[in-house]
């Protein structure tokens, strides 16, 4: 998705033809730093880019009301559920920022992200029709106010979002978090990633009460293993960097293990990373909340990937994606 502002006004110009819109983004996940990134070490957030959600808006006359088409609702704007509010805050704050909340629109929305899982689905989708309901009018979202918009649209989504599926879900290369600062981290090579789905939803809140209920009984034992994970993000920057694929397998099994410390990983995604390096994988990991949801793994090559995610359905995966990131492909 282009980033770059080409018409800085907020209120669309008089006269403009209205068209057909579309806007696309993909899904996220967190290569190192979840649960220590809450007591403020950093984390790198991974681009999932061939996991892609799409988004087209069509202007409709006012007599026609408002629409969403997607999996989740088929039918007006105005009496969608809960569970697509995002998904209307989307529409409805784009169309205020641009200065135009009287347009109807009907939206569908194509999405390949799962819920639930830690992969961003609600900010991948936000993103994508906020992109769609702008191009409408001829507008491409600057990087900030894009941002912003799909900020507000995690606000209904999830209370008091980070950020970091926000920013994920544009990026095109992992995005460093620490202390307010927010970076794409340079890659030294190209790096092919398998997302693995456990089937089960992962259960964020519930991990994240337990590290605190264990940081409330021992402060400084948590302390040190999230410290750990600060260092460890830290190291897989600079394999990014260096594009020391093999350096960078190595954190992601460190991480895994302070992970399991934190106690926030289970026997499915035990099972699934134990698959992983039994197939080779340079490295595999729970990644987001934990408690269910995906593994990671690292693979050397896309033929590769091939063999590790067959070999992670064969050892209960209900899903696989593969992805690469990087300037060249494997």
């Amino acid at each position: 998705m282009t980033n770059h502002d080409t018409d800085r006004t907020a209120t669309p110009h008089p006269g403009t033809t209205l068209r057909p819109g579309t806007g696309s983004s993909h899904g996220k996940t967190i290569l190192i730093g979840e649960h220590a990134v809450v007591y403020g070490v950093p984390a790198l957030v991974l681009p999932v880019l061939d996991v892609r959600v799409t988004a087209t808006a069509t202007p409709v006359p006012s007599t026609s009301g408002s629409a969403l088409e997607s999996t989740v609702h088929t039918g007006p704007l105005d009496t969608a559920p809960a569970a697509v509010l995002p998904t209307v805050t989307a529409v409805t704050a784009t169309l205020r920022h641009l200065g135009a909340p009287g347009q109807h629109l009907h939206v569908r929305v194509d999405s390949a992200v799962p819920t639930a899982r830690g992969m961003g689905s609600s900010a991948a989708v936000a993103a994508a029709v906020t992109a769609a309901v702008a191009d409408v009018f001829g507008r491409t979202l600057d990087a900030q106010e894009h941002h912003e918009l799909v900020q507000e649209c995690e606000r209904v989504a999830h209370g008091r979002p980070s950020g970091l599926d926000a920013r994920g879900v544009v990026a095109d290369v992992p995005v460093w978090f620490e202390d307010g600062v927010v970076e794409p981290v340079p890659l030294g090579a190209a790096f092919t990633f398998v997302v693995a789905d456990t089937g089960v939803p992962g259960h964020t809140r519930e991990a994240v009460a337990a590290v605190r209920e264990q940081h409330d009984r021992d402060p400084r034992a948590v302390d040190a293993v999230v410290a750990a994970i600060g260092d460890l993000a830290r190291r897989a920057r600079g394999t990014l960097v260096d594009g020391d694929a093999q350096g960078l397998g190595a954190t992601m099994d460190a991480a895994h293990g302070l992970l399991t410390e934190l106690d926030v990983s289970s026997a499915d995604l035990d099972r699934l990373v134990d698959a992983a390096r039994r197939a080779d994988a340079l490295g595999a990991k729970l990644t987001g909340g934990g408690r269910g949801g995906c593994v990671l793994a690292l693979l050397a090559d896309a033929a590769h990937a091939d063999r590790v995610a067959t070999a992670l359905r064969a050892a209960g995966a209900t899903e696989t994606w593969t992805t690469t990131i990087g300037a060249r492909a494997l």
